[in-house]
């Protein structure tokens, strides 16, 4: 559909609305590593396996405040034997679990009881939004008003006022990333095992997110007496 032309009866005006808020985070995701080693495979397994299942028991006991659990990145295998040496050869599991989480304060209480496990590391946590959240909503309403509110402006200085919207476009938003952290470890590192036999609560700080939207809104002014 081809766009009205501006005239001289029908000026028009183009501007960018942008609308930028700071909320705090709905989610948060951890991530569990838990680790089993050994000459024989079938006891790798058994160790691996149980320990597995000791992390979905801790993790399923929080009832609701747990939005999501899954489980992935399971292996066993050998590893490569030292090279002139006689030894047995040694098999190494993984299995990896990640958890999303609505409560944070249970989730101090969580992290230090997985992360007292034997052979498992925590990684997180990464701060989201819901993906229906109503601040993806709420900024976008502030990018029309403010595309609005500079077009109204433009039309001002020239002594005139806007006309009718004419078209009304999305120019980007920018969304919290998935992988935003904060509290007890950035991504890469582990929250290991502590040498004392407590678990106590571990005092999180959720990391606001910011939520920004862009939009392009075209109008039509009377005519200015220029």
């Amino acid at each position: 559909m081809s766009q009205p032309h501006p005239t001289p009866q029908a000026p028009q005006v183009t501007v960018r609305g942008e609308g930028r808020l700071e909320v705090e985070p709905e989610l948060a995701r951890i991530a569990v590593a838990v680790s089993a080693r050994g000459a024989d495979r079938a006891g790798v397994l058994a160790d691996l396996t149980r320990r597995n299942a000791q992390v979905l028991d801790l993790i399923r006991a929080r009832g609701a405040a747990v939005s999501k659990l899954e489980t992935g990145g399971f292996s066993v295998a050998p590893e490569p034997p030292r090279r002139g040496k006689g030894e047995a050869r040694i098999h190494r599991g993984h299995v990896r679990i990640t958890a999303e989480l609505t409560d944070f304060t249970v989730l101090g209480e969580l992290v230090p009881e997985l992360a007292d496990g034997e052979q498992t590391e925590v990684n997180g946590p990464w701060w989201e939004l819901r993906p229906d959240s109503r601040a993806y909503a709420e900024a976008r309403r502030l990018a029309v008003t403010e595309a609005v509110r500079r077009a109204r402006a433009y039309a001002e200085a020239l002594g005139t006022s806007l006309g009718s919207l004419l078209e009304l476009s999305d120019a980007g938003a920018t969304e919290p990333g998935l992988y935003r952290h904060g509290g007890f470890a950035p991504a890469a590192a582990a929250f290991a095992r502590g040498e004392a036999g407590g678990a106590p609560s571990l005092d999180l700080e959720p990391q606001p997110q910011e939520v920004t939207a862009e939009v392009v809104a075209r109008f039509t002014m009377l005519p200015p007496a220029l």
